[in-house]
């Protein structure tokens, strides 16, 4: 017989890539001041991502530093707070190499993924 085919393709690749994040968010909550290794384990999960053009989903993109791929741990490697006057958004500050990362803070906001008109429709 042939193989059984899976219903979300490239789940293997996915798997690997979840226990990449999962080990160096381990790595960082034991001992912080291990960043050689959570940066390998990262740069290594987004080279499978780019590799195989996957999406990664938002909030690990997000919890990602894009100048050293740190992983960004609140109180641990990053300090964020929220600035503006009128405008509010919320400052991200990198304790690795300084980068600072800017999001919205309004609470009316939905990421593009939350929108369903971003939802490309199945088959029929």
């Amino acid at each position: 017989m042939g193989k059984k085919k899976s219903s979300v393709a490239h789940k293997e690749t996915y798997q690997r890539i979840n226990y990449l994040y999962q080990a160096a968010y381990l790595v960082l909550t034991t001992d912080s001041s291990n960043h050689s290794l959570c940066r390998f384990y990262t740069k290594t999960l987004k080279a499978i991502a780019r590799r195989l053009v996957l999406r990664l989903h938002p909030n690990i993109k997000r919890t990602i530093c894009k100048n050293c791929f740190l992983l960004l741990i609140p109180g641990v490697t990053t300090i964020t707070r929220i600035k503006g006057k009128k405008d509010k958004y919320s400052e991200t500050k990198c304790l690795g190499c300084g980068f600072k990362i800017h999001y919205m803070a309004n609470p009316n906001y939905k990421p593009w993924f939350e929108n369903p008109e971003a939802w490309i429709p199945t088959g029929s």
